[in-house]
């Protein structure tokens, strides 16, 4: 079992042909920022990873969460900063020696070996006496269920059980870190549900720590003790799954965590009166709770322009509000995804079904819609930083 500390680590990918001096030596392209120096694929990261805790990396594609894992496993050549596994400074130390095991999204399993030989070969490697092998296979394969897929080869095997093999591979190594890629991307929805719930149950019986990465924000609010959102290659906030969703730290955060995305609303008004403040969306006023009128008369906020934030789920359909037009009506099950149109802008809320009549909501129907001045999230529109 192991700490991880990464300090101001940096990847740059040289360039590999002569580029145009330019003007603009920040040039971005394909959400990468390209310098003198080459292309800047990860930059200031910096985190401590405590013992046997489950970090999860997560964010779009292109913003460098799999580089920094790849850094840790030393596939990558850190650019500038201090990897410690351990307490160990692990730059210059080769991957075999970091004592880590990775998960890859492609299972990287051995065609012709058999499951219980893919599973044994790293123990073969480093000369692991016989019975001290078959002993780690096999409890690794009971704690997996693929005791009976052993004699298998993985082209017999489904893509779950070919990446419960590969979990399995790096199981027996017993390691101080798990490294994870992106290890259910390649599974069917239905599939990625029972494996992300067997991570979890995993997690439990072999307790090291573990680096996950992932783009899928369902896979990091539910496995994660503590989630890194990353975007171009910096981290943008650090916090439990539960400190990310209730308190964004910026406008890309918030729409990037939730499912349906927050709605968002432009130009709205912040108002001091004294020591109280409202903000006026669409011509509402509302006035804001005692908690949040304290953190902004601490910020020293004035009067000025914002962006509300709103999650659909916070979002109230009723007969008070603002007036809006149901465009779209998606019945996802025990939840209705209502999609409307209000003064030329996309609003999204999510109703409950239950006891709910089905032509309640049908298309082009006139409604109004309403939120509680606590749910909202004040955003400054020019730094997209959360002022609450």
């Amino acid at each position: 079992m192991a700490e991880v500390i990464l300090k101001n680590i940096k990847k740059v990918y040289p360039n590999s042909e002569p580029k145009k001096r330019s003007k603009d030596s920040g040039e971005k392209k394909h959400n990468l920022q390209i310098t003198d120096e080459g292309v800047v694929a990860v930059q200031e990261f910096n985190l401590d990873i405590a013992d046997r805790e489950f970090i999860v990396l997560v964010g779009p594609s292109g913003c460098g969460k799999s580089t920094t894992l790849r850094m840790v496993a030393g596939l990558e050549e850190i650019s500038a900063g201090e990897l410690y596994i351990d307490g160990k400074l692990m730059n210059d130390v080769a991957p075999k020696d970091r004592d880590i095991a990775m998960v890859f999204q492609n299972y990287a399993l051995y065609p012709h070996m058999t499951v219980y030989e893919n599973m044994a070969f790293s123990l073969k490697l480093k000369k692991v006496p016989k019975d001290e092998i078959d002993r780690k296979v096999r409890e690794a394969a009971e704690i997996l269920d693929i005791t009976q897929y052993l004699d298998r080869k993985p082209k017999a095997l489904s893509g779950g059980q070919r990446q419960r093999v590969a979990i399995g591979r790096a199981i027996v190594r017993d390691p101080k870190v798990f490294l994870m890629d992106e290890p259910l991307s390649n599974l069917d929805a239905k599939l990625r549900n029972q494996m992300r719930a067997e991570i979890i149950k995993l997690r439990e019986k072999i307790d090291t720590t573990f680096i996950y990465v992932t783009h899928d924000q369902v896979e990091a609010m539910t496995l994660g003790d503590r989630i890194v959102i990353m975007r171009d290659g910096f981290i943008q906030q650090i916090g439990t799954p539960q400190e990310v969703f209730n308190h964004p730290a910026n406008l890309f955060v918030a729409g990037f965590i939730g499912t349906p995305q927050m709605n968002f609303f432009e130009d709205c008004r912040l108002t001091k009166n004294g020591d109280a403040y409202s903000v006026t969306v669409m011509g509402h006023t509302l006035p804001l709770t005692a908690e949040q009128n304290a953190k902004l008369a601490a910020a020293g906020a004035e009067s000025r322009t914002v962006t509300v934030g709103v999650r659909p789920v916070h979002v109230t359909v009723g007969d008070k509000g603002i007036d809006a037009q149901i465009d779209v009506s998606e019945l996802m099950g025990s939840e209705l995804h209502l999609h409307m149109t209000a003064d030329g802008k996309d609003v999204v809320a999510v109703v409950q079904t239950a006891n709910l009549d089905p032509n309640a909501y049908a298309r082009h129907t006139a409604v109004r819609f309403s939120f509680e001045p606590r749910l909202i999230h004040l955003f400054d529109p020019e730094t997209e930083k959360n002022l609450i």
